[in-house]
């Protein structure tokens, strides 16, 4: 019986060891505010991006096309 609550008490031991090592790095991953402002920046940025792509492959397709439509 002292073996199962041996294990008992190792598998516990372990499990808060890696929920702790789990959450600390996910503190350390959520950051600052500057983290949030950046992700937000790049974001506009590669919306802008996109849009630029898309109006320009739209001009493309314009100059493709012949007079009557086809």
């Amino acid at each position: 019986m002292t073996a199962v609550w041996v294990v008992l008490a190792v598998v516990v031991v372990v499990g808060g060891g890696l929920f702790g090592v789990v959450a600390w790095r996910d503190r350390a991953r959520t950051g600052a505010s500057d983290d949030s402002g950046a992700g937000r920046d790049a974001r506009a940025r590669q919306a802008r991006y996109e849009a630029q792509r898309h109006g320009e492959q739209g001009d493309t397709w314009q100059r493709g096309r012949d007079s009557t439509g086809g």
